[in-house]
């Protein structure tokens, strides 16, 4: 691919805009952005809170540790924080700079403030709206489809931005239709390495670091120890655990940033530490790694984009495929080799559910590469799944539309009732 062709540049601009630092999962932070917005927005401290959230929202917030809070849970603590304690220009970041002093008074102020949490309506399937209330009157910050993506922002019932819902995508991001995996495998090998050299730096950088305190610390279930600890050291079993070991520790209150991939971190410490790890074994060069990481980050996108940012399908799957087609890569795999690969890893894994951001996580996470490594395996010994063997059809990119409507559009209703299942059939909101 020619560095002056309009695809070449888009790709790049892909790279850009999906792998961005984050600190915590993303949902909470979203709404805990939202949040410091509407703070913003009103002048004062809000003596009375108000938020709406769509039921994908509900389910990724309700079990994880919004960091920096002193270990709280759900959208309280991540709205509370927010308002108390945040940085509305840090985006994702917008808590990383709590202090001490701050974490006591998010929980004082949880205690005290006036607070109410309803599930949004409007049918939207990512959906935050915030309105605080305080001396000044009132603030409201809605945001749509994507974690930062606000479009309303109101102070005293006057808009002061307002942006179309409909053309968010268009404005904001580069058209992911553009992404097909032969071009994926074209543009790994032929682009500027200068090109996506600090984006794809800084992602070792942070994942690794996050990746190597899941197993210094004691987090959830400890995913990334108890692998090495049954299993030993090599690399297939050190490359799941290392990337469990990431979500170990950031599904479990680590306050170190990570970088995302299709809004997930969990999807972007699984489409890079295992390949990472390969590499570092393989003992390719730096350059070749960095390849790699162009490869594993764009098959995750490209698979992610049919799919939608939240569903009821794990986001893990795609990303341990994107790894998978990464570690081929690094062993020398052309596009026949890789798109068996990937192929393969989406006919086994491709039935995780998402139940939302919690420690099991990184079991998931550990699941997804492994099937990655295994999709690889299969085919340089002979072995694929065809084209009939259930979802599996012939041809990757057809494939990989399978997958996404599976999980867009077959699994709405299985998404329905994670959701009942995890709040409840009573009080809906109990424990949010």
């Amino acid at each position: 691919m020619l560095k002056s062709d309009e695809k070449y540049q888009d790709y790049v601009k892909i790279l850009e805009e999906e792998l961005i630092p984050a600190m915590g999962c993303t949902e909470p932070i979203a709404i805990a952005y939202a949040g410091a917005v509407a703070r913003e927005t009103l002048g004062c401290l809000p003596d009375e809170l108000d938020i709406q959230v769509s039921g994908n929202i509900i389910k990724n917030v309700k079990s994880v540790i919004v960091p920096n809070t002193g270990g709280m849970r759900g959208i309280a603590a991540a709205l509370c924080a927010g308002v108390i304690a945040g940085d509305a220009q840090a985006l994702l970041e917008v808590i990383a700079g709590v202090t001490p002093a701050q974490k006591e008074e998010i929980k004082t102020y949880m205690d005290q403030v006036k607070l109410k949490i309803t599930p949004a309506s409007s049918g939207h399937v990512f959906e935050i709206d915030v309105t605080v209330s305080g001396r000044n009157g009132n603030a409201r910050v809605r945001i749509i489809d994507n974690h930062t993506n606000i479009i309303l922002v109101e102070k005293n019932g006057q808009p002061i931005f307002t942006k179309d819902v409909c053309s968010e995508e268009k404005e904001i991001k580069t058209d992911h239709s553009v992404l097909n995996i032969e071009d994926i495998i074209d543009f790994a090998n032929t682009v500027d390495v200068e090109d996506v050299r600090e984006v794809l730096e800084r992602q070792i950088r942070y994942n690794m670091a996050i990746s190597e305190e899941g197993l210094r610390g004691n987090y959830g279930a400890n995913i990334g120890k108890v692998l090495l600890h049954t299993y030993g050291d090599n690399i297939k079993i050190r490359a799941r655990a290392k990337a469990a070991a990431g979500s170990d520790a950031r599904m479990n209150g680590c306050e170190l940033p990570v970088v995302i991939n299709s809004g997930s971190g969990n999807q972007g410490m699984t489409a890079s530490i295992p390949v990472i790890e390969f590499a570092k074994e393989l003992q390719v060069s730096h350059d070749k790694m960095l390849r790699a990481l162009v490869l594993s980050n764009l098959v995750t996108i490209h698979l992610k984009t049919g799919i939608g940012t939240l569903s009821a399908y794990c986001g893990a799957v795609s990303a341990g495929c994107g790894s998978g087609a990464g570690i081929a890569y690094l062993y020398g795999g052309d596009y026949k080799v890789i798109a068996h690969t990937i192929v393969n890893s989406l006919a086994i894994v491709s039935g995780i559910i998402c139940d939302g951001a919690k420690a099991s996580c990184a079991a998931k996470i550990s699941a997804a590469v492994d099937a990655g490594i295994m999709g690889y395996e299969m085919y340089i010994q002979g072995q694929q799944f065809y084209g009939g063997d259930g979802i599996v059809t012939h041809g990757v990119e057809n494939t990989i539309r399978n997958v996404g409507q599976l999980a867009k559009e077959g699994m709405c209703e299985t998404d329905k009732e994670i959701i009942r299942i995890m709040v409840g059939k009573g009080d809906e909101m109990k424990a949010l």
